[in-house]
């Protein structure tokens, strides 16, 4: 197939799939044959956090979701700067991440 034959994708987003989920943790777990992606969201002072969204897919697909992850990173810190991770470099997620906790 060359450029000028591709077929278009026609790709139908609904309003309440439009407003997105917010999620500031990802769980990735994988066999042989699906990579999952939990996508949870962490509240400050809640023990329990909850899975918002749950991703499955082969992982080929993994695969060309990171490339296209790496391409938008480096766009997004050529325009804007350098992303810093916040965790000293370590890779880890800091579960105590709302500061000090009130009292009534």
């Amino acid at each position: 197939m060359t450029e000028n034959n591709q077929q278009q994708l026609d790709i139908e987003l609904s309003e309440e799939m439009a407003e997105g989920v917010y999620s500031n943790l990802a769980i990735i777990t994988h066999s042989n044959a699906e990579f999952v992606i939990d996508f949870v969201r962490l509240m400050p002072g809640v023990p329990k956090a909850k899975v918002k969204s749950r991703i499955v897919m082969t992982p080929h697909h993994a695969k060309r979701l990171l490339i296209a992850l790496q391409e938008n990173l480096t766009k997004f810190e050529e325009n804007f700067g350098d992303i810093d991770p916040g965790d000293g470099g370590q890779g880890g997620f800091p579960l105590n991440f709302g500061g000090m906790t009130g009292q009534a």
